[in-house]
């Protein structure tokens, strides 16, 4: 099928689940779109959330989307049930994913997991890992320097590094842990630093392979994947500023990606 995935996420955190996609699935075309205007949505409540998504959502749905991927750990928590009623087409969180890949993962049954506040605050993580495995022990932190300080493109160096040593010690205090689930799409970005602070013994899990292998599958049950024969021209949205978006999304591909647009999603609210 010759329609596009569509991507949303609060803003570049996503940008490392469409980059396992395009390994993944290089010949499928995507459509990403983050609210970097918005960002971060992890202190919002649930109400705005739920509105800031569908705007995303009913942005990519102009564009004819096959499937929606919510590469966002608290859009997921918060709206993916909702999204899954409602819409024609699949749609996929990266919450059950990540659980998965850290159930794998663990040989003691620790299991530690990070992320912003609306994330760790829904239990999202620590029910969908429970749902697997009943005899998992989780302790969950909210890191809510992480989302901003990546927006920022600081993803490395002494000021990542102390945020991340300061904003860790609490779980580094629980030394059973043999497995950490990153709970934000934005903290794969962190990733190296996160492992250096957290130690080797400490198996760091990031949602986006598993969540691309899902898609996959989906995909190919569904006999919606992609038979042809192209390069896809991949469409990348912000809302906010384009300069850091385009930066930070070239770090990450490693490749001449040059179609970012700055677009407006934002209702007006009629009083």
């Amino acid at each position: 099928m010759d329609s596009a995935i569509g991507v949303i996420d609060s803003g570049v955190g996503g940008l490392t689940v469409a980059h396992e996609l395009m390994r993944q699935l290089p010949k499928e075309k995507l459509i990403y779109l983050g609210d970097t205007l918005r960002c971060p949505y992890g202190p919002r409540s649930k109400e705005e959330v739920k509105k800031f998504t569908w705007e995303m959502v009913e942005f990519l749905l102009k564009k004819k989307i096959k499937m929606l991927v919510v590469a966002c750990n608290t859009a997921t928590a918060f709206t993916l049930t909702e999204l899954q009623e409602e819409l024609p087409i699949p749609v996929i969180g990266v919450i059950q994913p990540g659980a998965r890949a850290a159930i794998k993962s663990t040989e003691n049954g620790y299991i530690g997991v990070i992320g912003t506040e609306g994330t760790i605050n829904s239990n999202a993580y620590p029910e969908s890992l429970k749902n697997i495995r009943a005899d998992i022990h989780v302790n969950a932190l909210a890191c809510p320097m992480f989302v901003p300080m990546v927006e920022r493109g600081i993803i490395a160096g002494k000021k990542a590094q102390q945020v991340v040593k300061e904003a860790l010690q609490p779980l580094q205090e629980k030394n059973h842990m043999d497995t950490l689930i990153l709970g934000c799409t934005h903290y794969p970005l962190l990733k190296n630093t996160i492992q250096e602070v957290i130690g080797s013994h400490v198996t760091v899990i990031s949602s986006s392979e598993e969540t691309a292998r899902e898609i996959s599958t989906i995909l190919e049950f569904r006999n919606l994947l992609y038979r042809g024969n192209r390069f896809p021209n991949h469409q990348f949205y912000t809302t906010g500023d384009l300069t850091i978006f385009s930066r930070i999304a070239k770090e990450i591909f490693k490749t001449s990606i040059s179609d970012f647009k700055t677009v407006s999603i934002e209702k007006a609210v009629i009083s």
